[in-house]
Formats: C-alpha cells, structure tokens, sequence
C-alpha cells in the first residue's frame, strides 16, 4: 500500500535554486568565511524577494527534495557498512542543530528530527511535514541548515567537498536529458 507521503506524490520543486543556496554556504563555510557575509546576504535576500509566493514555495520543495536525495544517498552508503542511517545521521545533525541556537531555535529541532527520520525511510521531507501544517517561518532557516548539514556530512564521507552538490548536479543533468 502506498503512503500520502510517498515520493511519487511530491513536487520536486526547484532544486537547481535550493542547490546554489546549499552550494554557496558550503563554499563560504569551507573558505572559512563562516561570519555573515553581509554581501552574500543582500544577493540571498535580493533572490528571495525576487521570488513570487509559488517560486518561494518551488525552492522550498527543492530543498526538501535535496534533503531527500542526500538521505537516500546516506541510507544507502550507511547499509553498505550494515549501518543505520537514522542512528548514525539524525543524532549528529540534532547535535549539531542544539550547537546553533541562533540559527536553529530548540523548538523546531524535532521537526527537523522528524523530517530526516522520514527522508532516511524513504518518505517525502515535505509531504511528511504538511500532514502537521503549513512550513513557518521559524522552519526556513533550519531547513537550510538540515540541507547544508546533510551535504556536509556526506562531503566528510566521500572526502570531497563537491561530492553532494555535483552528485546533485549530475542527477538533474541526467533527469534533463531524459
């Protein structure tokens, strides 16, 4: 029986935007620009205000649909060890998330529990969250954070600090030519 929250049933939205914001945190981050750059974030907040509300809620399903993709990715490099993606990924991103206070408030660090848990079992980030409601605005940077922890992590893995993004890049590649 298949779930409402199946994949098949989710947009995808716009992951090539949702890439470049995780794309570019990760860059700044491994050039150890890690205050706020404040010119990074006028062209990030000029973006945003260019979007219209569908535009916005398109990138929103892009970065659920990347944390989706870099789960399964995670799940299966995990099983490939006889290891569990929940046990190994979620408690690490949560630990990580309680070290953020300013950018992940404790309150919504269950939410973005839940949503790993769900894309590590092969459910849709998105579609498991709008069961519980709308997306607030307290959820969107955390949501960028869980992305770009989640991209983080599997550059530590492989090694290679584009491994995520290019993975993520050469899978659009390949959704486009067919």
């Amino acid at each position: 029986m298949s779930s409402p929250c199946d994949p098949c049933h989710a947009p995808a939205g716009d992951v090539g935007a949702a890439l470049m914001m995780i794309d570019s945190r990760l860059k700044a981050v491994y050039d150890g620009k890690t205050e706020t750059d404040p010119e990074h974030e006028a062209l990030i907040d000029q973006f945003t205000a260019s979007l219209s509300p569908r535009g916005a809620n398109d990138v929103l399903d892009g970065a659920c649909t990347l944390i989706y993709m870099f789960m399964q990715w995670l799940r299966m490099a995990y099983e490939d060890q006889d290891k569990d993606v929940i046990g190994y990924v979620v408690p690490d991103l949560v630990a990580t998330m309680r070290m953020m206070p300013r950018s992940v408030r404790p309150e919504v660090i269950p939410t973005m529990a839940g949503l790993l848990i769900a894309a590590g079992t092969g459910l849709s980030p998105n579609l498991w969250r709008r069961q519980y409601g709308y997306w607030t605005g307290e959820e969107m940077t955390p949501l960028e954070v869980t992305a770009f922890l989640l991209a983080e992590h599997i550059n530590h893995l492989t090694r290679d600090r584009d491994f995520a993004t290019r993975m993520i890049a050469d899978a659009l590649s390949e959704a486009g030519e067919d």
